[in-house]
């Protein structure tokens, strides 16, 4: 053991904190927290060989990486709990759980501020006061489940901004599929009953619901109100068919979520199984990523990174192995939720059974993506081989443009690690230097503003390929040799077939090559550069179809005081165009909702006075 470390242990104290262990660079790899720090970081340094048996031969070597940690003592260790979590979402250290599972999955929202609430599909999850349900494991199972609602409750489909500008009601109050309280009469205690039923439903707590819509519906038969008793039978009805398609998990009806993982040493897969009212609704994958004490710990870090940020809590957590400091968690989340929430290892019946299950889940998991990873790595060795490149492609970037007629251009710069995309690394440049539209002085700009000094912080792709044939390839590496980087990696470029010379295939260009790059009987090669080429043109085409829109909607009536988002959209829609507001008189102006006085006559002025300056 370095003796450095050695002098830190013998002065670190026997008090609750926090702990950071660095590497001699003074990066962070991993942050801990202990009831006892001495006692708990003597265990990872122990000096005796036999002591550190419980670390497998991988783990010591990742523990030869640390030559120096920091501590930080608290009051107690449930401030050691908080201040973790905080200092792990600082500092994102390598071999803490970060819970990466690739994707930002998507969940309903329910706005019930609003006296008349709306269900919108959500993926960004914001402490706003509305009821937020999910995460859904696809998009296209919260689509069927917005779609289920939308026939089965009457809540209003329009958006916020129709809903208030609305005159008549739309075809969905015609088809019976909505009240219509954009136009019509509708008290917001009849509404908010609809709202607890969608809020019932989308729980998981269907049988309660079923009860309460059996019990209107006898109460109306009662008093003679048959069309409406019809059709809360049919409601009914359509309720209990959902349901039968729904997979039962337990039958007491808990909310619970089931935790079990499978993999290696060198990265574990955490599944995750949501159990609302006795009913399987999702199942969530998330990659630990590499670990360096092993499986200990794993779980009890998961829980405390997951619920931190979650926007429900369980009562119930079942789990494949018994966590450490369970009771401290236990009360932690109870804090969060309001209300007692237990953690349990269950090793016999019913439960031990969902354990056991989210296990297989995760295996499979696990296995998926080992073999997903293998091929993808073997694509890559196969790539830089027949692009004869001196290193595996690990890092590949793409640019392409895209603008009408030189109007607003812009370029897009995509990024693929280890063979799938890496969307925290794209990036969109606004083009300004080019007088006329070209597209070689496009792809000049904005590589040389891609690779410039200014950007070395980035690092270096070990292949670029740029959209477009030999002329867009000339460019690029004309502005390498520029800023002699020519020799720091590859450089291709991709151009469509031209059907007219009957090509059957897209051309894909090397640097000092005169004829195209030959993928034989490789041609799933092909088609990976063509995935990568096909990524960039989508994120080109939508940042340029952002940035036109936005200018489509500048107007005359921008910048002058006085008159805001609102107003302007009021004027617009009560005149027309801007000719029709410059022509009317100072009491028509004022006339318009949200218009006083003295805000029609500063529009006044300043329309003369924009006119005179043109």
């Amino acid at each position: 053991m370095k003796k450095s470390l050695s002098d830190q242990l013998s002065n670190v104290s026997t008090r609750p904190g926090v702990y950071l262990m660095k590497n001699t660079g003074g990066d962070i790899l991993y942050i801990g927290k202990a009831g006892n720090l001495k006692k708990r970081l003597s265990s990872y340094f122990a000096v005796s060989k036999k002591r550190n048996t419980r670390f497998d031969s991988k783990t010591r070597s990742l523990l030869k990486k640390i030559s120096s940690f920091d501590t930080i003592i608290t009051s107690t260790e449930n401030e050691a709990l908080i201040l973790e979590a905080g200092l792990i979402k600082r500092h994102q250290p390598k071999y803490n759980v970060i819970l990466k599972d690739g994707k930002r999955y998507p969940s309903l929202r329910l706005d019930i501020k609003n006296n008349y609430p709306t269900l919108s599909i959500v993926r960004k999850i914001s402490k706003d006061g509305s009821l937020y349900f999910g995460p859904y494991s696809s998009a296209s199972s919260v689509r069927q489940t917005m779609k289920t609602i939308n026939k089965t409750f009457m809540l209003r489909k329009c958006k916020t901004r129709d809903f208030k500008n609305r005159r008549r009601p739309c075809i969905n109050f015609q088809m019976g599929y909505c009240l219509g309280p954009c136009c019509n009469d509708v008290s917001p205690d009849s509404y908010d009953d609809i709202v607890k039923e969608v809020t019932l439903f989308l729980k998981g707590k269907g049988q309660e619901l079923l009860k309460k819509i059996k019990k209107e519906m006898l109460a109306a038969s009662e008093v003679f109100e048959f069309e409406k008793a019809s059709q809360l039978r049919d409601r009914m009805f359509a309720i209990t068919r959902i349901m039968e398609k729904q997979a039962v998990a337990s039958n007491d009806f808990i909310d619970r979520d089931v935790i079990s993982y499978a993999g290696t040493d060198d990265n574990y897969v955490i599944t995750m199984l949501n159990i609302r009212g006795g009913l399987l609704i999702g199942t969530r994958h998330f990659d630990a990523g590499e670990r360096l004490f092993g499986e200990a710990g794993m779980i009890s870090e998961f829980i405390r990174r997951y619920y931190e940020k979650t926007h429900f809590i369980p009562k119930e957590i079942l789990v494949c192995e018994p966590i450490e400091d369970a009771e401290l968690i236990e009360k932690w989340l109870g804090d969060m939720a309001g209300r007692k929430v237990t953690i349990k290892c269950p090793k016999r019946g019913e439960k031990a059974r969902l354990v056991n299950m989210a296990f297989q889940n995760a295996k499979n998991e696990h296995q998926k993506r080992s073999t997903a990873a293998a091929a993808g790595s073997d694509l890559l060795k196969r790539l830089k081989k027949r692009l004869k490149m001196d290193r595996i492609p690990a890092r590949i970037e793409c640019f392409d443009n895209s603008n009408l007629a030189g109007q607003e251009p812009v370029s897009s710069m995509i990024v693929f690690h280890d063979g799938k995309p890496a969307r925290s690394y794209y990036r969109k440049f606004i083009l300004r230097n080019a007088v006329i539209p070209d597209d070689y002085a496009f792809m000049y700009e904005v590589l040389k503003r891609r690779f410039s000094k200014k950007r070395r912080s980035t690092p270096h792709p070990d292949l670029l390929i740029v959209d477009g044939g030999k002329g867009q390839l000339n460019i690029a590496v004309s502005v390498l040799k520029e800023l002699g980087l020519e020799k720091k990696f590859e450089v291709i470029g991709i151009a469509k077939k031209d059907e007219k010379k009957a090509e059957e295939e897209d051309k894909v260009f090397k640097h000092g090559r005169v004829n195209r790059i030959n993928f034989s009987r490789e041609k799933d090669l092909l088609l990976f550069i063509q995935k990568i080429r096909d990524e960039a043109h989508r994120f080109a085409v939508s940042f340029h179809r952002k940035r036109r829109t936005k200018a489509l909607l500048k107007s005359e009536l921008d910048g002058i005081r006085g008159i805001g988002k609102k107003r302007k959209i009021a004027l617009l829609k009560h005149f027309g165009s801007v000719k029709k507001i410059r022509a009317a008189a100072l009491s028509e102006l004022s006339a318009v909702p949200g218009m006083t006085i003295t805000s029609a006559k500063a529009l006044q002025t300043a329309l003369k006075r924009k006119r005179r300056s043109n």
